[in-house]
This record gives C-alpha cells, sequence and structure tokens, in this order.
C-alpha cells in the first residue's frame, strides 16, 4: 500500500474537523513510512525511465551500458542511475530485493523469469503486464509482455 492509499483512511480516522484544522493552520500531515514508500517509488520511477531512454541499445552478454546490455546489466544500470546498488547476475539481485507477489507488484519492481528456482533473466516491471529487458544475443532493449507465469517479482529497497 502506498504512502497515497493510507491517507484517505487517516483523514477518516482523524474526522473531518481535524482535517480541515490542520488545513486551515497550514500544518502537515506525517504519515508513518511514507517517506520511504515515496522515496522507494521514486527510485524505481527513475530506474524505469532510465531502462526506457536504453530502448534501441543491442543486448551483449556480459554488457553493463552505457550503449548495450544484457539483461542483469540493464537493471543494474538502470538502478544504479537511479541511485541504487544491484548485484551484477539476475538470480543475485533476485536474492538483494524484497520479493512481492503478483498482485504487489509496481511499476519499476524487478521481474525475475525463473525454472524452477534457478533465476535465468530480468526485467523491469513497466505496469500493464510488460517490462523493459534486454532479451538475447541479436535483440535490443524493449518493452515487451511477460510471456509465462513462471516469474518472480522483486522490490529494490
Amino acid at each position: 500500500m502506498t504512502a497515497l492509499n493510507r491517507v484517505p483512511s487517516l483523514w477518516t480516522r482523524a474526522g473531518t474537523a481535524s482535517a480541515l484544522t490542520l488545513a486551515a493552520v497550514g500544518g502537515s500531515l506525517v504519515v508513518p513510512g511514507a517517506a520511504a514508500d515515496a522515496e522507494a517509488a521514486t527510485v524505481a520511477t527513475k530506474a524505469l525511465q532510465v531502462a526506457a531512454s536504453k530502448h534501441g541499445s543491442p543486448y551483449q552478454w556480459g554488457a553493463t551500458g552505457p550503449h548495450r546490455f544484457d539483461c542483469s546489466g540493464l537493471t543494474l544500470y538502470s538502478y544504479k542511475k537511479a541511485g541504487k546498488k544491484l548485484p551484477r547476475t539476475a538470480a543475485a539481485q533476485y536474492n538483494k530485493t524484497h520479493h512481492v507477489s503478483a498482485s504487489h507488484r509496481k511499476a519499476g519492481d524487478l521481474v525475475f523469469f525463473h525454472s524452477g528456482r534457478n533465476v535465468y533473466h530480468v526485467g523491469i516491471y513497466a505496469g500493464k503486464g510488460k517490462i523493459w529487458h534486454s532479451p538475447k544475443t541479436g535483440e535490443v532493449v524493449k518493452l515487451q509482455k511477460i510471456w509465462t507465469r513462471s516469474v518472480w517479482y522483486g522490490r529494490v529497497g
């Protein structure tokens, strides 16, 4: 639940009079966890924008940018530009994220493709069932629909 989603329930509990008083005196509402949620959302949004800006960049195994990428190189580069450090490989990135369910995924979360317990590919969730990723040799960074249910989601903290 985002900070924005929590605010209406706080207004309801505080009551209309308290909300109006707060607004009248120019006060601010302190929402526990809101700053951390807002920072994470900002970082995720920036990482997503960086990945999208690399649209058309060629895949190259082992490349971490700025002009060529493999899958985990794109996620590493995107989050680094957004101010967060990630490990080099898709599996190590999975181990460093906060795991979230598909129903709680958000734009900017990492999408890990797996076979059994082995993670073999990663992209950045763009919303509406799509990811930005660097697929394979001969292809380029692109926005693509998630093609399998064998995925896990991770949020960069």
